[in-house]
């Protein structure tokens, strides 16, 4: 078992009511199926607006590679198709039906590595892995270096995905047994000290245990891979979260890819935080209409830290945050803001804080001094390919920067990915 440093990072404190007990099922009256965050992806759509679909049914699949499907997540009848220019998948709604319809699929074959993939890709769990470098969805024939499967999540309010897979324990280890025939590198299961979930058995280094601290953003893929397995530009590292783990597991032995997940609904604009067990794409609006405070507020997917607004849950977020609405009184007047916005750029001074907001796991000074210069050499050096927006997203509170650290990073990335290919 590997440890990292337990004592490093943050808790950053955001104000929310308490857990209402009990997990309540909720399945919202629209849904829409989107690219995960940050994904401009080409798609061929398979449906019409007016169509019935099953659960789990294709419902568009990618221009380039037409096996990675993604999938609707209840039945239910197609209301609109949002493409962008270029045919990028914007959303697609749909309205719920009273139907049991469920897409099964075929399991015989996935002893193979070609067979498992065609089934992850098929069956709409593709878009639930992650690599790095760069972020977005593996290449459909693409081999991972290592594979960290995330079974703890240290963001305010997150989850705890232990809550999820209990009952679940059989569905999991058959999930991370087909995960290792996609790599020839190791399974990293990380969990926090208190509350392991697996037990590899002895002789195997196939697996390995990794125990994360409780501080953000030690519950974070990017420090692990960065610390443990960094990721390259000929040496990918895929992630995903533990609860997608079992759900592999349970596809392959129904034929069916369960649709639920385990969502936290918390921030300042509730009346109570709650636990829920929805699916992808579920209505924001909906998940919160009995909970939210009167009065303007903001309702984004994701965490305080890494959200963003929204009107459905993303394809990977596990998080509803409320927030109250800045009111017109407290924004600044159009011309001061503009003053404010052109003055030079604040420098980061190097604080306790600001290291603890990269987990202590790169020196932070540099690393942003290396995005802000457009460095893109020093950057590679201090391990940028190991890290995606999420694993900033702390130092951009810390700093006050509002996405500024963020939006360098991505920049920084699609540069060295243009090059890369080029």
């Amino acid at each position: 078992m590997q440890i990292l440093g337990s004592g490093t990072g943050l808790n950053p404190d955001f104000p929310s009511p308490p857990v209402t007990p009990g997990i309540q099922d909720v399945v919202t009256e629209e849904a829409a199926v989107a690219a995960p965050e940050g994904s401009e992806l080409k798609v061929t759509t398979l449906v019409k607006e007016g169509d019935p679909v099953a659960q789990g049914a294709a419902v568009a699949c990618l221009r380039h590679a037409p096996d990675v499907c993604f999938v609707a997540p209840f039945a239910g009848r197609v209301a609109r198709i949002s493409l962008l220019a270029g045919k990028k998948l914007s959303e697609i709604v749909l309205f719920r039906e009273a139907s049991d319809a469920v897409e099964t699929h075929d399991v015989t074959g996935t002893k193979t590595d070609a067979g498992l993939r065609h089934l992850m890709q098929s069956a709409g769990l593709w878009p639930l892995l992650r690599r790095r470098p760069f972020g977005g969805l593996p290449y459909p024939s693409e081999k991972p270096a290592a594979i960290v499967v995330m079974a703890t999540d240290t963001r305010p309010f997150a989850p705890d995905p232990q809550i999820a897979l209990e009952g679940r324990e059989d569905d999991f280890a058959r999930g991370l047994a087909a995960l290792a025939q996609l790599t020839e590198g190791p399974v990293l299961v990380c969990q926090q000290a208190d509350a392991p979930v697996l037990a590899p058995p002895k002789g195997d280094n196939k697996f390995r245990c990794v125990t994360c601290g409780p501080r953000h953003p030690q519950g974070l893929a990017g420090l692990p891979i960065h610390q443990l397995f960094p990721a390259g530009l000929d040496a990918p590292v895929w992630d995903i979260h533990a609860e997608d783990t079992a759900a592999l597991g349970a596809l392959l032995k129904t034929g069916v890819l369960p649709m639920t997940r385990l969502v936290s609904i918390a921030g300042q604009a509730l009346r109570e935080a709650q636990l829920l067990r929805t699916h992808p794409g579920a209505d924001l609006r909906q998940l919160t209409q009995r909970i939210v405070l009167p009065g303007p507020h903001l309702l984004m997917t994701g965490s305080p830290l890494d959200g963003h607004p929204a009107r459905w849950l993303a394809p990977r977020d596990r998080q509803v945050t409320a927030l109250p609405r800045e009111t017109a009184q407290n924004r600044p007047h159009w011309f001061i803001a503009a003053l404010t916005r052109s003055a030079g750029k604040t420098p980061a001074i190097p604080t306790a804080a600001l290291t603890q907001s990269f987990g202590a796991g790169l020196p932070a000074i540099p690393f942003l001094h290396a995005l802000s210069a457009g460095d893109d050499e020093t950057a590679l050096s201090l391990g940028i390919l190991s890290l995606l927006e999420e694993d900033v997203a702390l130092a951009d509170y810390v700093l006050s920067e509002n996405g500024q650290i963020t939006a360098q990073l991505r920049a920084m990335l699609d540069r060295i990915k243009t090059e890369f290919a080029a």
